[in-house]
């Protein structure tokens, strides 16, 4: 007899603090089209007091589609409108990868650590 295994990955976890006016959203776990809504929700412009400054963390990420990377877009595209900005810290390589295939790291400012960018 045969069994079937389906390996789900992680489920996404976000996490959102605020410190001298800049939001820190970690993100730990897969980002796709399943599980992208939290990761949404904790960039919504509009839950955001003042000039709209997000740092996302993504050391703990381990996989990344394009609704990741949509979602990374409008969030940038939206916050700029703003007068903020949006930063990538602590990218892993394989999703680091995916983004400069599609070219959003000329884009969007990825930093090697949350250090780093907090200082940018």
């Amino acid at each position: 007899m045969e069994s079937e295994k389906t390996y789900r990955p992680h489920p996404l976890e976000v996490v959102s603090t605020a410190s001298d006016g800049i939001v820190v959203v970690t993100v730990s776990g897969a980002i796709d089209h399943a599980s992208v809504g939290p990761l949404v929700q904790a960039l919504d412009p509009g839950r955001l007091v003042g000039r709209p400054c997000v740092i996302v963390d993504m050391r703990h990420v381990s996989f990344m589609d394009s609704s990741g990377i949509n979602t990374f877009l409008a969030t940038h595209r939206d916050l700029t409108r703003a007068e903020g900005w949006l930063r990538l810290a602590g990218v892993p390589a394989s999703v680091r990868r995916t983004l400069q295939r599609v070219g959003v790291d000329t884009v969007l400012p990825c930093y090697p650590g949350l250090d780093e960018a907090l200082a940018a």
